[in-house]
Protein backbone atom coordinates (compact mmCIF):
# COMPACT_ATOMS: atom_id res chain seq x y z
CA UNK A 1 0.00 0.00 0.00
CA UNK A 2 2.83 2.40 0.79
CA UNK A 3 5.21 1.26 -1.96
CA UNK A 4 5.46 4.84 -3.23
CA UNK A 5 7.54 5.71 -0.16
CA UNK A 6 10.45 3.74 -1.62
CA UNK A 7 10.31 5.29 -5.08
CA UNK A 8 12.91 7.74 -6.31
CA UNK A 9 10.22 10.22 -7.37
CA UNK A 10 8.88 10.40 -3.84
CA UNK A 11 12.36 11.27 -2.57
CA UNK A 12 12.86 13.83 -5.31
CA UNK A 13 9.50 15.34 -4.43
CA UNK A 14 10.57 15.57 -0.78
CA UNK A 15 13.78 17.32 -1.81
CA UNK A 16 11.81 19.86 -3.83
CA UNK A 17 9.41 20.41 -0.93
CA UNK A 18 12.28 20.98 1.50
CA UNK A 19 13.94 23.43 -0.89
CA UNK A 20 10.69 25.36 -1.26
CA UNK A 21 10.20 25.50 2.52
CA UNK A 22 13.78 26.61 3.13
CA UNK A 23 13.69 29.25 0.39
CA UNK A 24 10.38 30.60 1.75
CA UNK A 25 11.84 30.89 5.25
CA UNK A 26 14.99 32.57 3.92
CA UNK A 27 12.87 35.07 2.00
CA UNK A 28 10.73 35.79 5.07
CA UNK A 29 13.83 36.15 7.25
CA UNK A 30 15.35 38.77 4.96
CA UNK A 31 12.05 40.64 4.87
CA UNK A 32 11.36 40.64 8.61
CA UNK A 33 14.68 39.77 10.32
CA UNK A 34 12.77 37.64 12.84
CA UNK A 35 14.76 34.87 14.48
CA UNK A 36 11.93 32.33 14.29
CA UNK A 37 12.62 31.95 10.58
CA UNK A 38 16.19 30.88 11.37
CA UNK A 39 14.76 28.25 13.70
CA UNK A 40 12.46 27.09 10.90
CA UNK A 41 15.40 26.86 8.49
CA UNK A 42 17.49 24.84 10.95
CA UNK A 43 14.58 22.51 11.75
CA UNK A 44 13.76 22.01 8.06
CA UNK A 45 17.38 21.22 7.20
CA UNK A 46 17.60 18.82 10.15
CA UNK A 47 14.38 17.08 9.19
CA UNK A 48 15.49 16.87 5.54
CA UNK A 49 18.73 15.19 6.57
CA UNK A 50 16.87 12.76 8.82
CA UNK A 51 14.35 11.84 6.11
CA UNK A 52 16.67 11.72 3.11
CA UNK A 53 19.71 10.09 4.72
CA UNK A 54 18.62 6.50 3.92
CA UNK A 55 18.08 7.51 0.29
CA UNK A 56 21.58 8.93 -0.08
CA UNK A 57 23.14 6.14 1.96
CA UNK A 58 21.77 3.59 -0.47
CA UNK A 59 23.10 5.38 -3.53
CA UNK A 60 26.49 6.35 -2.16
CA UNK A 61 27.21 3.11 -0.30
CA UNK A 62 28.63 1.51 -3.45
CA UNK A 63 31.71 2.50 -5.40
CA UNK A 64 31.67 2.16 -9.18
CA UNK A 65 34.21 -0.68 -9.12
CA UNK A 66 32.04 -2.60 -6.65
CA UNK A 67 28.97 -2.04 -8.81
CA UNK A 68 30.73 -3.18 -11.97
CA UNK A 69 32.01 -6.29 -10.16
CA UNK A 70 28.50 -7.24 -9.12
CA UNK A 71 26.98 -6.41 -12.52
CA UNK A 72 29.60 -8.47 -14.33
CA UNK A 73 28.73 -11.50 -12.21
CA UNK A 74 25.12 -11.03 -13.21
CA UNK A 75 25.73 -10.76 -16.95
CA UNK A 76 25.94 -14.55 -17.23
CA UNK A 77 22.15 -14.82 -17.22
CA UNK A 78 20.00 -14.45 -20.32
CA UNK A 79 17.70 -11.68 -19.13
CA UNK A 80 19.92 -8.60 -18.68
CA UNK A 81 16.98 -6.22 -18.13
CA UNK A 82 15.79 -8.24 -15.14
CA UNK A 83 19.36 -8.55 -13.93
CA UNK A 84 19.93 -4.78 -14.03
CA UNK A 85 16.65 -4.16 -12.22
CA UNK A 86 17.56 -6.60 -9.44
CA UNK A 87 21.05 -5.06 -9.18
CA UNK A 88 19.57 -1.58 -8.81
CA UNK A 89 17.23 -2.82 -6.09
CA UNK A 90 20.18 -4.37 -4.24
CA UNK A 91 22.18 -1.13 -4.59
CA UNK A 92 19.27 0.81 -3.08
CA UNK A 93 18.54 -1.67 -0.28
CA UNK A 94 22.03 -2.59 0.94
CA UNK A 95 25.42 -0.94 1.24
CA UNK A 96 28.36 -2.91 -0.17
CA UNK A 97 29.54 -3.90 3.30
CA UNK A 98 26.06 -5.11 4.28
CA UNK A 99 25.74 -7.05 1.03
CA UNK A 100 29.10 -8.81 1.48
CA UNK A 101 28.22 -9.94 5.03
CA UNK A 102 24.67 -10.91 4.06
CA UNK A 103 23.73 -14.59 4.04
CA UNK A 104 22.58 -15.10 0.44
CA UNK A 105 20.87 -18.38 1.39
CA UNK A 106 18.75 -16.82 4.13
CA UNK A 107 15.01 -16.91 3.64
CA UNK A 108 14.73 -13.13 4.07
CA UNK A 109 17.18 -12.45 1.24
CA UNK A 110 15.50 -15.02 -1.01
CA UNK A 111 12.14 -13.38 -0.30
CA UNK A 112 13.63 -9.96 -1.13
CA UNK A 113 14.98 -11.28 -4.45
CA UNK A 114 11.65 -12.94 -5.26
CA UNK A 115 9.68 -9.75 -4.57
CA UNK A 116 12.19 -7.68 -6.51
CA UNK A 117 11.96 -9.96 -9.54
CA UNK A 118 8.16 -9.77 -9.41
CA UNK A 119 8.31 -5.98 -9.31
CA UNK A 120 10.84 -5.89 -12.14
CA UNK A 121 8.75 -8.16 -14.34
CA UNK A 122 5.57 -6.22 -13.63
CA UNK A 123 4.82 -4.05 -16.66
CA UNK A 124 2.13 -1.92 -15.02
CA UNK A 125 2.39 1.83 -14.80
CA UNK A 126 2.24 1.87 -11.05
Amino acid sequence: MFDFLESDWFNIGLEILFLILISYDIKKYFQTKKKEYIVNIVLTVGFAIWVLYPYYKSYFGWQESQKSEMISSCQDTNDTKLCKCVDEAIFKEFTHKEYKTLDKNASEFKEFIKETKEECLDESWF
